[in-house]
């Protein structure tokens, strides 16, 4: 199985893009965010076409979550357990829910499409409902994998976080000012570990950035930053057989500002030898 991540920014904006590069790749399975549309919105003519299904949850034109899939999903999901909700100047456990996760089983898989909340500033509501969203998406993905601890699980998406500062390329986010690099983020992207989960991409893709700013030149100077990851599970980690961020999609014509995230799996058996170290570093 070959699984892709892969912030769109506007479903309908890159549609074109996005159904050529799961053809062009061979994508099995493809998460989107930031798809920006209503389920009835979404352009799901083109992906049928090329042989997919989608499943969409949005329900405005932000955020918006969706999953492109030639294999057949069973047990759709819009939330996880605990998961919060946010609205401006709303406090309390009513918050609406924001269309940010989806989930779906693919051939055995569990799969989850994730749009991180932002954060926005320090000083903002958005950086505590950040925090929370994060801290209940943990212990939902450890209860789970308590239960069923061989559960090929995989969280992929963007994560809105830079977990170390050699993912970080942009002069602009600095620690103690800006989000994305502030300690309690990092300590929360951290804690996916202990719930049993691990950076698949990272031992085999050490450094690489998944996003470039749209301002200054930041793509031609290579001023990225790290923040879209794909989390797996034990069984999921020690079967994955390779990994490639594709940077040249951010080139050409209305590219996205973040890039796809590709995982190989292979569920076939693999020897002991070759399991994927349980690391985040």
């Amino acid at each position: 199985m070959r699984l892709a991540t892969w912030n769109i920014n506007s479903i309908r904006t890159r549609v074109g893009r996005a159904v050529d590069f799961v053809v062009r790749e061979d994508i099995d399975v493809l998460a989107l965010q930031e798809i920006k549309c209503k389920p009835e919105q979404f352009p799901y003519t083109p992906f049928e076409e090329a042989g997919y299904h989608v499943e969409a949850h949005g329900l405005n034109q932000w955020n918006g979550v969706a999953i492109a899939s030639r294999l057949p999903m069973t047990d759709v999901q819009t939330s996880f357990a605990g998961m919060p909700g946010f609205a401006k100047g709303h406090d309390g456990p009513d918050a609406p829910l924001e269309a940010r996760a989806l989930g779906a089983t693919i051939d055995g898989v569990k799969v989850w499409s994730l749009y991180v909340p932002n954060g926005r500033s320090l000083d903002d509501p958005h950086y505590a409902y950040k925090l929370h969203w994060l801290d209940e998406l943990r212990k939902a993905t450890a209860a789970e994998l308590a239960t069923k601890p061989d559960l090929p699980l995989a969280l992929l998406g963007d994560f809105n976080i830079i977990p170390f500062d050699k993912d970080n390329g942009d002069p602009d986010i600095v620690e103690g000012v800006s989000t994305h690099v502030s300690p309690e983020e990092r300590a929360a992207f951290f804690a996916f570990q202990d719930a049993g989960l691990t950076d698949v991409v990272r031992p085999l893709i050490p450094e690489g950035f998944t996003y470039w700013d749209y301002q200054r030149l930041k793509f031609p100077r290579n001023e990225g930053v790290r923040i879209d990851f794909v989390l797996g599970s034990r069984t999921l980690a020690d079967a994955v057989t390779g990994a490639s961020i594709h940077r040249n999609e951010r080139k050409g014509e209305q590219p996205s500002d973040h890039v796809p995230v590709v995982v190989d799996l292979d569920f076939g058996g693999a020897d002991d030898d070759d399991d994927m170290p349980m690391i985040f570093s």
